[in-house]
C-alpha cells in the first residue's frame, strides 16, 4: 500500500501518526526526532497505518453509495427531531435528577450535539437517521455533560449509569455516523 507522508516538527515530546485522507500520512513529530528514523518509524506502525487506510477508504466509498439529502429531506428530519427529542430529553433528565435549558435542532456537519455551560442542549437533526438507541445514547451524553463538561472518567460513569451499553451505541455511530454526516455536507 502506498500513500504520501507529510512531516511536521514541532516542540512534542513523542512522535504522532495521523492518518489525514486515503494515500495521506501525517507525521508529528518532535523538533530533534532523527530524519533517519522516519522509515523504521513507519515501518513498526505499517499495520495500524494500512488498517486505517483500508477503514477510511471504506468510509469514503459509504459515502458515495449514499444519495445527498435535499433541503426538503433535511426540514422533515428537524421536524420529526423537534417532536421526538424533547421528550426523551424530558425523560432522561428526570430519570437522570438533571435541569436543563433550551433545546435547539439544527443540522450540523460534524457534531450530534452538545451541551452550553448555561445548560442549553443542542441536537442535529440527522440523528433521526440513526437507530433509537444511538439517539438515546446522544441525549444522555449531552444530558450527562450538565454534571462534567468534560469527558473525565467522572463522566463516562455517569454515562455508564444510565447507558450500561453505551459503548456499543457509540461504536455504531464511529461506524456509520461519518456517511450520514456526509450526506447533509454535499453541496
Amino acid at each position: 500500500m502506498s500513500y504520501r507522508v507529510t512531516v511536521i516538527r514541532s516542540r512534542r515530546k513523542t512522535a504522532a501518526i495521523q492518518i489525514a485522507a486515503p494515500g495521506e500520512v501525517t507525521l508529528r513529530l518532535p523538533l530533534r526526532y532523527p530524519q533517519s528514523g522516519i522509515p523504521a518509524l513507519l515501518e513498526s506502525h505499517r499495520d495500524w497505518i494500512e488498517k486505517h487506510m483500508r477503514k477510511l477508504e471504506t468510509q469514503a466509498a459509504e459515502e458515495k453509495a449514499l444519495p445527498p439529502l435535499s433541503a426538503e429531506e433535511i426540514r422533515r428530519l428537524a421536524e420529526e427531531a423537534r417532536t421526538y427529542i424533547p421528550g426523551q430529553v424530558r425523560y432522561y433528565a428526570w430519570k437522570m435528577n438533571i435541569s436543563y435549558g433550551r433545546i435547539t435542532i439544527r443540522n450540523q456537519r460534524t457534531r450530534w450535539g452538545s451541551c452550553s455551560s448555561k445548560g442549553s442542549l443542542s441536537f442535529n437533526c440527522l440523528l433521526m437517521l440513526c437507530p433509537i438507541e444511538v439517539i438515546d445514547y446522544i441525549i444522555v451524553h449531552e444530558l450527562c455533560h450538565r454534571k462534567e463538561m468534560n469527558h473525565s472518567p467522572r463522566f463516562w460513569a455517569e454515562v455508564a449509569a444510565v447507558l450500561p451499553d453505551y459503548k456499543q451505541r457509540e461504536k455504531w455511530l464511529k461506524q456509520h455516523g461519518h456517511a450520514i454526516l456526509a450526506r447533509a455536507a454535499r453541496e
